[in-house]
């Protein structure tokens, strides 16, 4: 078969054959959650013009994951509105499904997979999705691929699990050229000839046994059995259609200064597109191709020796080339770990450097004790970390260079750094939109060691760890104004 996937990203989990008189190709939307620049779909059309059968295309949430909450449940339920708009003039049956309780939605997929002659699903290497791919697989009658559509680099083409950023921003300068050409279609449906979807098609009961959404201004999320202490954002909208407005914002407003801005509590300075990056509702491929349309740029203009430095490599101007680092070496940076890394999110994976520094130090007398309670109300004794704690309850996020300070002085007030990483990850992918992430974890071990080095001098508690206070982030850069932003209501 011509396939429009390079086969990087084709992951088979189940050794199924393809049943060419199954009724459609289902593509099974969990993670890539678009319309559009979607290497899933892409590969789903694949399969349903070399079938010549029609494509179904099944995108579920359920309400039993850890840390749901109207917040999480409100942004992909954004999103799915802006699918079924963007697939309702398509040859495809587009079939969004909210699952009411923790049992509903049992069968689901092996009643589609049943009718199916193969199955296309989203690799996603984080969270619960690995472990329900490889349960599906194992149930599916049919060939089961996955795909991966994260990021510019393909997760699997290398085996090798980087502990520096330096490492793999070099191997990335050496490896990627290749697909720098390689893209999703911004327009999938293009040439397309796929027959259309018939309501016969679907299995006999199943609309009535698994109702797909009617009408979404009627859905109530607090019919849901999901943790309601964590509300929506006022205001912050999920889906394809935020997405693309965030982006052109950040790029008509933001981009020259970014550099210089992201860092500063006091300016609006960042992409603010992690949430959508995360939810799929946009692709790093989609972002890479306006960001470099933007600056002009063409692959002439990358250097050509690989040095892995943070700059100069690409050859734009200084503020794209520090948002390329973002997005390329530090975004996918954390898929390579969780991609090839099984106890990604244990103690256990952190450098042998930074475990025996810390176990060194662990009996060091810490200055103030916090529980979990503690911390999640924002009751320390410090204004500056209080108010990192409220922006996240209340905006779920962090400004960037405070994320930073938040998890350090969690490890500084903790019993132990085993509790500080649990309470980091409670907190954090309880209320983050962008949590539950490979960029998640890769920066709330950053702050236990991973993916940084040795520091001197040795300090109490920390041991050879990075510091950083309170104190010294104030003299950095000004801090007022975001305490007094984001004090007690």
């Amino acid at each position: 078969m011509k396939s429009s996937v390079p086969a990087s990203r084709i992951r088979l989990a189940n050794h199924a054959e393809v049943n060419s008189r199954g009724q459609y190709v289902l593509y099974w939307m969990v993670a890539n959650r678009r319309a559009s620049w979607n290497y899933s779909l892409d590969r789903a059309l694949d399969w349903a013009e070399e079938l010549a059968k029609p494509l179904l295309i099944f995108e579920a949430l359920r309400p039993d994951y850890r840390w749901n909450c109207p917040r999480f449940h409100q942004f992909i339920i954004d999103g799915m509105q802006d699918n079924a708009a963007a697939l309702g003039d398509t040859p495809a049956r587009y079939y969004p499904y909210l699952q009411p309780t923790p049992d509903a939605g049992r069968g689901a997929i092996s009643a589609l997979a049943a009718e199916a002659c193969v199955v296309v699903s989203d690799d996603f290497p984080c969270f619960f999705l690995p472990q329900m791919h490889a349960a599906a697989g194992k149930q599916i009658p049919v060939s089961l691929e996955l795909i991966d559509s994260n990021g510019i680099y393909p997760m699997r083409s290398t085996q090798r699990v980087f502990s520096r950023a330096v490492d793999f921003r070099r191997h990335l300068q050496k490896n990627i050229r290749p697909h720098l050409a390689e893209t999703p279609a911004a327009n999938p449906w293009q040439r397309r000839k796929i027959p259309a979807f018939k309501p016969s098609n679907l299995p006999a009961n199943f609309t009535r046994r698994w109702p797909e959404v009617g009408d979404f201004k009627k859905v109530k999320l607090a019919d849901f059995p999901l943790d309601h202490a964590v509300q929506p954002i006022a205001g912050v909208r999920g889906g394809a259609q935020a997405a693309e407005q965030r982006l052109s914002e950040f790029l008509k407003r933001r981009l020259n200064d970014y550099d210089e801005a992201r860092n500063d509590p006091a300016q609006a300075g960042t992409s603010e597109l992690s949430s959508y990056l995360h939810f799929g509702h946009i692709s790093s491929h989609q972002v890479f191709a306006r960001l470099m349309k933007a600056a002009g740029w063409c692959e002439e203009h990358l250097a050509p020796k690989a040095t892995g430095s943070n700059t100069g490599w690409w050859g734009v101007p200084p503020s794209v080339e520090a948002y390329l680092d973002q997005l390329l070496t530090w975004r996918e940076l954390g898929y390579n770990c969780c991609a090839l890394t099984d106890n990604y999110d244990q103690y256990e994976s952190l450098p042998g450097w930074a475990q025996k520094t810390l176990a060194d130090h662990a009996g060091d007398k810490r200055p103030y004790r916090y529980s979990l309670e503690q911390f999640e109300a924002a009751r320390t004794h410090d204004s500056l970390w209080n108010a990192a704690q409220r922006q996240l309850v209340r905006e779920g996020r962090i400004q960037n260079y405070l994320r930073m300070l938040w998890g350090k002085k969690v490890l500084e007030w903790t019993a132990s750094p085993r509790e500080a990483l649990e309470i980091l990850i409670q907190l954090n992918n309880k209320y983050a939109l962008d949590g539950r992430n490979p960029n998640s974890y890769s920066g709330i071990f950053w702050v236990l060691g991973r993916y940084d080095r040795a520091w001197g001098p040795e300090r109490p508690i920390f041991g050879k760890i990075r510091y950083m206070s309170s104190d010294n982030t104030a003299r950095k850069i000004d801090v007022r104004q975001y305490v007094k932003t984001w004090g007690p209501e």
